[in-house]
């Protein structure tokens, strides 16, 4: 590694502001957050912008809602295979397979072009793959570079890394899509992207490979250990319930501003705006956030998010979508944040000590993808245009679920009595 590279590494896991030993960040905790960034760095121009593109396309919100559905239904079946992959060889071939899958998927869009709107279904179904392989990887990279000590601290630095590459990536692709002729700009965009997933697939190579004897897939029976953990079985609900929410706001957001300023590099610019709000939440949960307090966290979360979501009911306007979005940036990764360290505990209170992470993850993934779906169901039956009356009420729906969070979770106290 060159000397620079490993002052940088270096810098994640030695900050200036003393930090106990126990929550310093590993070698590989560092390297890992190093290719999330480059990955979300790609994933923040092209995953926003590729909505706005179909968007621009069709002017048709049920295709977007399609689109999505389609990739969230395909999701957790990349989960299932990129699970399977992980277990008989290692999370790091799943891993590289999702980063060049993401990078092909996207140089595929660069070739179709305008085709992306006709051919809208097989690369939905690509992109679900791919990234089901990617996430997979990631999510049981995440329990292992991590410790029981230092993983709450992990999560939240990953969440600033997460999104101060996602400052840039908007803020760039807008002002390249501005200055662009016609949908010029997204193209340009979208070849960005597939730059840095490439990179991202090269610094992989840093990590090296953690062969296992432990190769059987348990993951048929997964529905027997939901009937004898009633306490697990609750997480993944949680997970179901998160899901409702986000499905939602994965897309729709960037189209209801676009809608009411006109301009895809505003919507960039904002969304650097939003993300830096989101660092800042992060970097506050990394140093002062404790894992007691679990159903506290999501109650705040959901009560600052349903704040927001009604102010929707009032007039889906700038002034409404925006204050909505900056309270959203605040409060949801408080709860993303809290609902994943809890169910990593969790996943340490499993059966075979550890071997069911595989597993357990790509169980999580099902169930947040199926309440995804659901909810962008939802919306598509009731609202299915940007003028609907009932566009804002299925979201102050979803956003008000999100309190069922508080009855799903327990404190860490209950935890250590499984």
């Amino acid at each position: 590694m060159q000397p620079g590279l490993r002052f940088r590494f270096n810098a994640f896991r030695r900050p200036r502001t003393a930090v106990a030993p126990e929550l310093q960040l590993g070698k590989e905790a560092v390297i890992a957050l190093a290719i999330h960034g480059c990955f979300q760095f790609g994933a923040s121009m092209a995953g926003l912008f590729l909505n706005l593109y179909l968007w621009r396309l069709t002017q048709d919100l049920a295709v977007n809602g399609l689109y999505n559905i389609i990739v969230f239904f395909v999701t957790p079946v990349g989960f299932a295979i990129g699970g399977w992959i992980t277990k008989k060889k290692d999370r790091m071939v799943t891993y590289r397979i999702g980063i060049a899958s993401i990078a092909v998927f996207y140089l595929l869009v660069v070739i179709a072009q305008r085709q992306v709107a006709v051919w809208y279904v097989p690369f939905a179904v690509f992109n679900g793959l791919a990234a089901g392989f990617y996430w997979t990887a990631y999510l049981v990279l995440q329990y292992e570079v991590s410790t029981e000590s230092n993983r709450l601290r992990f999560l939240a630095v990953n969440m600033v890394v997460f999104n101060t590459a996602g400052l840039l990536g908007p803020a760039l692709g807008g002002y390249l899509i501005r200055h662009g002729e016609g949908l010029q700009g997204y193209i340009v965009t979208f070849m960005i992207a597939f730059v840095m997933f490439v990179a991202a697939a090269v610094i992989s190579l840093k990590i090296r490979s953690n062969a296992t004897h432990h190769k059987a897939y348990y993951l048929r029976m997964m529905g027997l250990l939901m009937r004898k953990n009633r306490r697990w079985l609750m997480g993944l609900a949680a997970f179901f319930v998160l899901g409702l929410f986000q499905g939602i706001m994965l897309f729709l957001p960037n189209i209801l501003l676009l809608q009411t300023v006109g301009r895809e590099d505003i919507v960039g610019y904002l969304g650097v705006f939003f993300s830096s709000l989101t660092v800042a939440t992060g970097y506050v949960i990394s140093r002062k956030a404790k894992k007691d307090y679990v159903r506290l966290y999501v109650l705040s979360s959901s009560t600052g998010i349903v704040l927001g979501a009604s102010l929707l009911l009032i007039d889906v306007r700038f002034w409404s979508v925006l204050v909505f979005m900056i309270l959203f940036s605040i409060f949801n990764p408080l709860a993303v944040n809290t609902l994943t360290s809890y169910y990593y505990r969790l996943i340490g209170t499993l059966p075979l000590k550890g071997q069911l992470k595989v597993e357990a993850v790509v169980m999580r993934e099902l169930f947040l993808n199926s309440g995804r779906v659901v909810s962008i169901t939802l919306l598509i039956v009731f609202a299915s245009d940007l003028q609907s009356v009932w566009l804002p009420v299925v979201l102050v729906a979803a956003a008000a679920l999100q309190y069922t969070l508080y009855g799903l979770l327990r404190e860490e106290p209950a935890l250590s009595q499984s």
